[in-house]
């Protein structure tokens, strides 16, 4: 059974640094791609970030670009998003999901609808 747990959220300063994990089970991490998403207040969901655990590769959104890094423990398999320089704008509740790789693989982890989904975990940034 897939299972995925989102952790790390909080209540932050503009500025301010948070570290979400996306902790995994239930199917071979190296064969996924793990993305994190998150919904702001009465706005549809967004992708932020992604990665393909076989390769390495990443996505990221413009409005994250620079300030996000997304990272993964193969040991643990757990997919880390390092949020820095956070805005009031990157409120939202974060959620990490999880789909299989293609077979061929497209260019981009951000061309993966995911199929399994966390629960979320909310991040706030406020002064």
């Amino acid at each position: 059974q897939v299972q995925l747990a989102e952790s790390g959220g909080g209540s932050v300063q503009p500025g301010g640094s948070l570290r979400l994990s996306c902790a995994t089970s239930g199917f071979t991490f190296h064969y996924y791609v793990i993305a994190w998403f998150r919904q702001a207040p009465g706005k549809g969901r967004e992708r932020v970030s992604c990665i393909n655990n076989e390769d390495g590769s990443t996505y990221y959104a413009d409005s994250v670009k620079g300030r996000f890094t997304v990272s993964r423990d193969n040991a643990k398999k757990t997919v880390y998003l390092q949020m820095d320089n956070l805005k009031p704008e990157d409120t939202a509740v974060y959620y990490c999901g999880a789909d299989a790789l293609f077979d061929p693989e497209p260019p981009s982890c951000h061309y993966h609808e995911m199929s399994h989904w966390g629960e979320g975990t909310l991040v706030t940034v406020s002064s």
